[in-house]
């Protein structure tokens, strides 16, 4: 069992990650910097004591969580840099990695050996550790980045990690991973974020919302999510996210000339090779949950 776990950012991610990881660790400590979320936390059971500032409650732990919005993680390296130390293992938990890891380069002049990027494919909706659920990892993918010069036994940790959380764990190179997530992820809450406030800038939305059926509540689900997290997201991941948005216009127009010249034949083949694709993606889950 490793002596102490540091959440820092007790939210959604971070309060989950807390509650299935009780067994590993002989106390967890939250740090949030929202003072009411954080004395939740405490009197949920998610975390044993909390923290106003993340290097006090970084400085006496052996393993340190970091479950913050990706725009605040290069102050957040900053404050942590005086109470870094080397028989400690870092990881994180966001959306995208590149930005993550130039952070680290430029507060401590190189990515500390035991600091070991990640990002665990899961979430929800909600927000803040009344959402945290422990199962939220339960078979699903957490992706880590490591460089090549991480340290071996703190690659090992954060995989162990995980694994206890039941997630089951890949590694992959930053930038390809900024670029799955950007077309898998990020260009999905995008779209959805865009169509529900297109629509709720029409004179008529009540009557549009009262007669949405469930196309429309299963498309602009994701659009629910936190809106500090995606604007950081966006910003985070801008080329991979502008270039695929560019292809999505260019798509969406040629199915707009298709319905304008009433071309049925070419525009049933469109819809049959998206329901074609989207076929393959529910086996792909499914042989991948199997």
């Amino acid at each position: 069992m490793s002596r102490r776990l540091c959440v820092i950012g007790v939210g959604l991610i971070g309060g989950s990650a807390a509650r299935r990881a009780r067994g590993l660790f002989g106390e967890i400590i939250g740090v949030d910097a929202d003072s009411d979320n954080l004395e939740q936390a405490e009197a949920l059971g998610v975390i044993d004591r909390g923290c106003d500032h993340p290097e006090q409650g970084a400085e006496t732990a052996d393993f340190v969580l970091i479950a913050t919005p990706v725009g605040a993680i290069e102050p957040l390296f900053r404050g942590l840099q005086p109470v870094w130390r080397s028989d400690c293992v870092y990881t994180d938990v966001g959306s995208t990695k590149g930005n993550v890891i130039e952070a680290a380069r430029r507060v401590f002049g190189k990515v500390p050996g035991n600091f070991i990027p990640g990002h665990p494919i899961a979430g929800a909706e909600r927000s803040g550790v009344e959402a945290a659920d422990s199962g939220l990892f339960e078979g699903k993918r957490v992706i880590l980045t490591p460089l090549p010069d991480s340290a071996p036994e703190a690659l090992a940790r954060v995989e162990e990690f995980w694994t206890y959380l039941g997630a089951k764990v890949e590694q992959m190179e930053a930038g390809r991973h900024d670029e799955v997530l950007a077309a898998t992820s990020h260009l999905p809450h995008v779209l959805a974020f865009t169509l529900a406030r297109m629509l709720g800038r029409k004179d008529e939305q009540a009557e549009i919302f009262r007669y949405a059926a469930g196309g429309f509540r299963d498309f602009t689900r994701i659009a629910s999510s936190d809106p500090r997290m995606w604007l950081d997201i966006c910003r985070a991941n801008r080329e991979p996210l502008l270039q695929l948005l560019g292809e999505y216009e260019t798509a969406l127009r040629e199915v707009a000339a298709l319905i304008r010249s009433d071309d049925a034949g070419r525009l049933y083949a469109c819809f049959s090779e998206a329901r074609s694709a989207r076929e393959k993606f529910l086996q792909l889950t499914e042989n991948n949950h199997a």
